[in-house]
């Protein structure tokens, strides 16, 4: 058996990770690679593998990173089932759409720019996918739930465990039978921070003969949830009565605006917060919450104690979901007094660009990074403290206050990974350490080493190849 890493490995996306047996080929996640313009070409790039030869899909959760190039592995001749929690495959019939409408989308803007009549997927000013790719895709899902074991192949049995990083993100348990032996692979997908709002605490796992998990937020801890909810509560009433000014905040349109608006009505319904005016300006984020709602069995028990407080007083806390452009457009004129969630987290793309363009260069305003700014994106530039950044080709001053909410990463931090790993009894074979830019990725492979003593820890490059 080997194990190939085609993506999630030297950088936090692309997560595919490529499993071959005697008897089968399958994918455990195949996402997009994020980080602006010049990282594109790595989406482009003829896969490391012919998708024809892909039984299968583990899929481990809807994130664009780790799914966003589905639609491009169909389109090239994958023709089997994504195994997906329920949760997941409803979120990803908006995600995957929204995705190839980008694709489709900013493919024709740069053909517009280039003064080009039209686009082709031919040449690299084409989209990568386009909405009939996606749509091919959502067809080819099949939803499991969670710790319900299900066979994708007779050599194979797998269960889904809740990994409480976004609604229905899980870990894979997957029993591998191969020459008379089998062996069992965890894949982690991405953890999620215990304690934290809306979702349950990640599942803990006892073993492993190879383990492949995430090391995003291994160099760091995060601040706890009451120091995150003071901060918040600071930067918050601080720009709306003092400053008067506007809160800006980026956030991942499934998971983190959900989280954000419950913070929001949890601190106000604690009177730490003063009447609030929140937009959701993103019609992706309207619909993650819509299905959020439909599966509150899976989330943490007190949201929907919060969540049904908020219905009851909507004139303390007023949410209002913009979707169309004309109603983005209007938020422009807001001065003073909103606070706008807009997508996306990364401040690459979507209408957060254009609320930065109207409130980064003002001193009253404040932007809210509540979220892992990968190297390269816009988000990162303002977070390493960029004076001047461009914003559609124009120069935009950064005068605004700067707030990085670490404590609502939906990531673990480093001890809440060490954690998670002290579940283990007995020492994986091997343990792969995925998912980190490169010198976070090394440092958190050194303490597992030290720390679990833990032998045979390897940070992967990426198209590595190893035998299991």
């Amino acid at each position: 058996m080997k194990i190939k890493f085609h993506g999630g490995v030297e950088g936090v996306t692309g997560s595919c990770h490529q499993i071959e047996t005697a008897s089968t080929q399958f994918l455990v996640d195949c996402g997009l690679f994020q980080g602006g313009r010049e990282i594109e070409g790595k989406n482009r790039a003829p896969f490391a593998f012919n998708p024809r030869d892909i039984a299968f899909v583990l899929l481990t959760h809807a994130h664009i990173d780790h799914s966003g190039l589905l639609p491009r592995l169909v389109a090239e001749g994958f023709g089997g089932p994504i195994y997906a929690t329920a949760a997941t495959c409803d979120l990803l019939q908006v995600m995957l759409l929204d995705s190839a409408h980008i694709q489709e989308k900013e493919a024709q803007w740069r053909s517009e720019a280039n003064d080009k009549s039209r686009f082709s997927t031919e040449n690299d000013d084409g989209p990568i996918y386009g909405v009939r790719d996606a749509e091919r895709a959502l067809r080819q899902l099949m939803p499991v739930a969670y710790n319900q074991q299900f066979k994708p192949h007779d050599s194979l049995r797998c269960i889904y465990r809740d990994a409480g990083h976004i609604l229905g993100s899980a870990i894979v348990e997957a029993w591998i039978s191969e020459g008379g032996q089998t062996r069992k692979g965890v894949f982690s997908g991405d953890i999620g921070q215990p304690a934290r709002p809306l979702l349950r605490d990640p599942t803990p796992v006892a073993e492993a003969d190879f383990l492949l998990i995430e090391s995003t937020y291994g160099n760091r801890l995060h601040r706890s949830m009451d120091e995150t909810r003071k901060e918040l509560e600071h930067a918050i009433t601080d720009t709306l009565t003092r400053k008067k000014g506007n809160v800006i905040v980026p956030a991942f349109a499934v998971g983190r605006a959900q989280e954000m608006l419950y913070l929001l009505a949890d601190l106000h319904r604690k009177g730490r917060l003063p009447p609030l005016r929140i937009y959701v300006d993103s019609p992706l984020a309207m619909k993650a919450t819509a299905i959020t709602l439909r599966h509150m069995a899976i989330l943490d028990p007190d949201t929907s104690e919060v969540m049904n407080w908020a219905k009851r007083h909507g004139d303390g806390i007023q949410v209002s979901f913009v979707q169309d452009v004309e109603e983005s457009i209007a938020l422009h004129q807001i001065k003073h007094g909103a606070v706008i969630i807009s997508a996306s987290g990364m401040c690459d793309a979507g209408r957060i660009k254009h609320h930065l363009r109207h409130n980064l260069s003002r001193e009253e305003c404040t932007l809210l990074i509540t979220g892992f700014q990968a190297a390269g994106t816009l988000g990162r530039r303002i977070v390493d403290g960029e004076k001047q950044v461009r914003i559609f080709g124009d120069p935009v001053a950064v005068r605004a206050d700067i707030y990085t909410i670490g404590g609502l990463s939906a990531h673990a931090d480093q001890g809440a990974l060490l954690g998670w790993l002290s579940h283990f009894k007995r020492v994986p074979t091997h343990t792969f350490i995925v998912h980190g830019e490169p010198e976070t990725a090394e440092l958190f492979a050194g303490v597992v080493r030290d720390k679990h003593q833990w032998n045979n820890v390897i940070v992967p490059q990426m198209h590595a190849s190893y035998t299991l």
